[in-house]
């Protein structure tokens, strides 16, 4: 289960952009810009990780992690955030229990791996890491065939500790169900690694592994392993004192590429035991009206948001959308309506405005020397078209900002400052392309 990050600093720019980050890299961050924030939001939120600024306007980070030490032997990892001139206060605050400190200007190098080192100690130093819950991960909702079928079949293979392919649209749950099998198996104290494949990565290099310690691996884009993973995973599934478990996710026709040499074919036989096809939301229509009741109750709770009744009309609606991006284009749709901030029940026409907003790769074309891009200042001419090659860019990264920066050679934090300047949402961008 993605690890819940609470991000508290009193600079907007650092608070979302380490937000940004974070997300990227499948985290859940939560935001608050003061001590007082930060008390409600992690009361609500039971984060696995506080980022904290050593100086706010309110209270200073350390007061504020003494006072948590206090109330909770149990408190998360804590890692200090110091700018100019408080890092003799930063690591003072090491005495009262923080973990670790990162400096302003935040490097993306330093914060990542010490979000990491952070999450991998657990709760307290020398604990063991916190192990995902099954009452954290709801079984896949839904009394559509589809999903009865689905459910019925997972419930069939959680009992085995067999490799399964989950294969499914972007968005569709793929990566839930993955962590639900998990939980639900027999194998639910096994350590759980999740790993993003891809060209020229290497997640799986020192993962080592025995009977006395089983693992699951949840292996994100499958689909995009690269050579030196494939290796890793081809010796841990041929070891005979391997306890491993794989759970791979990937789209659509997998096989057929296996079939056809375009992928390993024999790692796809090794992995693929079991297949689990989780269907797209527009397959499953009837669903609709569960999910956003279940989505209006839990992110509230989860995120902090007023509550809102969604009435049966608005429900309705809802079914008639094709959901390209299936429960995340939901989900993120049901959290701006609730950060709308009102508490009155949802009306069709928020819906509707939503759900019929332009494209917005909808920019100034390029490609004819006519174009009204010739005829604007050069200023907003090059803004024009960082904004329109940005999109396309980012599309073809199907929304990942880290890879975006590599195609186009950025160092990620200078990247994220472009996005924000041209009004770029790459969440927004991934949706739409789906």
């Amino acid at each position: 289960m993605a690890a819940t990050i609470l991000i508290v600093d009193d600079e907007p720019d650092i608070r979302e952009m380490i937000g940004e980050i974070l997300a990227d890299e499948d985290y859940l961050p939560v935001l608050a810009a003061d001590a007082e924030e930060a008390r409600v939001k992690r009361e609500t939120s039971d984060p696995d990780l506080i980022l904290l600024d050593v100086w706010m306007p309110d209270s200073d980070g350390i007061s504020l992690l003494r006072e948590w030490r206090e109330q909770d032997v149990a408190l998360c990892p804590v890692v200090m955030i110091s700018g100019h001139g408080s890092v003799e206060a930063a690591v003072e605050a090491t005495r009262f229990g923080a973990s670790d400190f990162i400096e302003k200007p935040v490097s993306m190098a330093r914060l990542l791996n010490t979000v990491r080192k952070a999450l991998a100690s657990g709760r307290e130093p020398g604990s063991t890491p916190a192990r995902a819950k099954p009452t954290d991960i709801p079984e896949p909702l839904g009394r559509s065939d589809a999903i009865t079928a689905l459910r019925e079949r997972a419930e069939t293979i959680e009992r085995a500790r067999g490799h399964v392919l989950i294969t499914g649209e972007p968005g569709s749950g793929r990566s839930t169900l993955a962590r639900w099998l998990h939980a639900q198996s027999g194998a639910a104290d096994a350590t759980l690694h999740e790993c993003a494949m891809g060209p020229g990565k290497s997640e799986l290099a020192g993962l080592e592994t025995s009977d006395a310690e089983p693992v699951t691996l949840i292996l994100e884009h499958f689909e995009s392993i690269g050579a030196d993973d494939r290796a890793h995973l081809g010796r841990l599934l041929a070891s005979a004192s391997s306890a491993v478990r794989v759970l791979a996710i990937t789209t659509p026709g997998l096989a057929q590429h296996a079939a056809s040499g375009r992928f390993d074919n024999a790692l796809y036989q090794r992995v693929a035991e079991s297949v689990l096809e989780v269907p797209a939301l527009r397959q499953r229509r009837e669903d609709i009206p569960e999910l956003v009741r279940y989505l209006a109750e839990r992110l509230p709770v989860r995120e902090n948001l007023p509550y809102r009744p969604v009435p049966v009309s608005v429900q309705n609606l809802l079914r008639q959308h094709d959901w390209p991006g299936n429960l995340r284009e939901l989900a993120n749709l049901l959290r701006r309506l609730l950060q709308a901030g009102s508490e009155a029940p949802v009306e069709p026409e928020e819906v509707a405005e939503i759900l019929d907003r332009a494209d917005p790769g909808n920019t100034l074309a390029v490609e004819s020397a006519h174009s009204p891009l010739f005829e604007l200042p050069l200023r907003e001419a090059r803004e024009a078209f960082e904004r329109q090659y940005l999109i396309t860019r980012l599309k073809r990264a199907e929304g990942s900002v880290g890879q975006l920066a590599e195609a186009v050679e950025m160092e990620r934090t200078h990247l994220y400052r472009k996005l924000r300047q041209l009004g770029i949402d790459p969440k927004q961008v991934q949706e739409d392309n789906k």
